[in-house]
């Protein structure tokens, strides 16, 4: 897709995935210049890069789940990657998360309004290390303040695959391993995924 407008000067952000645009202020209709994922943290346009082979694969997966488990129950929308959800918190206008569950009216052509109930953060090459696991920790932060009530930290890496974040507990993860099945309980009611469907 391209942008509608120019996008202005970006500027790499340490060795994650995001980079930055400078602006006085970004407004949430930029989002639909911007080719590719985009948020808005602290009125910054962060762009963030795109994902390699195996989180693109595991987010997919993970989508296509909760796709089935929406369409069987009749509850919920599973929602892919480089989609916008608009909140309203003081530092962040906007997500993208890389897989969620929505629940809510259907946004037609515009943007999602407040949070996924059950976002999905696959780490990508530069999701490791101090300050990604801050950046990361922060991320939840927001999200449970905007409504989500839980957050994957999916580390294709790890040992410990599937980190599983809850808004009544945002510090103190339930962790699933490979041979495992994974859930977002309350957030998804009912559903669960195998770990190992996360490799392919």
């Amino acid at each position: 897709m391209r942008p509608r407008g120019p996008v202005v000067g970006r500027v790499t952000i340490g060795p994650g995935r995001f980079s930055m645009t400078t602006r006085s202020r970004a407004a949430i209709e930029d989002l639909y210049r911007v080719p590719g994922k985009a948020e808005i943290v602290d009125g910054q346009l962060l762009v963030r890069e795109p994902t390699g082979g195996r989180p693109g694969y595991a987010a997919g997966e993970i989508f296509a789940s909760l796709r089935e488990h929406a369409r069987r129950t009749g509850q919920g929308r599973a929602v892919t990657d480089n989609n916008a959800f608009r909140v309203n918190l003081p530092n962040r206008d906007s997500f993208s998360p890389d897989a969620a569950f929505y629940v809510g009216p259907d946004p037609g052509m515009g943007f999602y309004e407040g949070a996924p109930v059950f976002a999905v953060e696959v780490r990508s090459q530069g999701d490791y290390g101090s300050s990604a696991e801050l950046a990361m920790a922060e991320r939840r932060r927001d999200y449970f303040a905007a409504g989500t009530r839980v957050v994957w930290d999916v580390d294709l890496l790890g040992e410990e695959v599937v980190r599983v974040y809850r808004a009544t507990s945002p510090d103190v993860p339930t962790v699933y391993q490979r041979g495992a099945a994974a859930e977002a309980e309350p957030a998804v009611p009912g559903w669960s995924m195998r770990v190992d469907d996360l490799f392919g």
